[in-house]
């Protein structure tokens, strides 16, 4: 697992153009069943995908902290929010709180996640492959599929099953 780990980044960016004209006819016209294709490949992969084994998003990368996920979890710490904010995040260039640093401070070293009940919303939902309008979220996925070998397959297996060709109306 590790190595493909590794390897993700690199992966990710050999498929670069591919996956960009891929997302961009998505965008355009995206096939009616979509959502319940992504979720039924989704849940698939992850049968197969053990993310304990993994833990990549958590030691690389950092989820968007809402409002809601800072009362919920400094509240599970036993803290004020605005003690949580000082101590493990700070605000980006868009003004939303990100970890101050990665890895994440909740991840424990068998990569079990230290406030899992409470964890961000964020969290939940990565890779964000089973979401309703997955056609949406194109340049998340791009991100995410250098970071999450699950994301990365799922992308390998709907291009698989799901190509999306270019017809042309000129007649043979």
């Amino acid at each position: 697992m590790q190595e493909f780990i590794d390897q993700l980044p690199k992966l990710a960016k050999d498929k670069q153009n591919e996956n960009k004209k891929y997302f961009a006819k998505l965008k355009k016209k995206p096939p009616k069943n979509l959502d319940t294709f992504m979720q039924d490949l989704h849940t698939k992969e992850f049968q197969k995908t053990d993310c304990l084994e993994c833990a990549n998003c958590c030691k690389t990368t950092g989820p968007l902290f809402t409002d809601i996920d800072v009362d919920r979890i400094s509240k599970h710490l036993k803290m004020k929010s605005h003690q949580f904010e000082e101590q493990y995040l700070k605000k980006d260039e868009d003004g939303d709180f990100v970890l101050k640093e990665v890895p994440c401070a909740f991840l424990a070293a068998d990569n079990y996640c230290l406030i899992y009940d409470v964890r961000p919303r964020a969290c939940k939902e990565f890779p964000h492959t089973d979401r309703k309008k997955f056609h949406q979220i194109s340049d998340l996925t791009m991100k995410n599929i250098a970071v999450c070998p699950a994301a990365y397959n799922i992308v390998e297996k709907m291009k698989e099953l799901m190509p999306l060709e270019h017809k042309s109306n000129r007649r043979a």
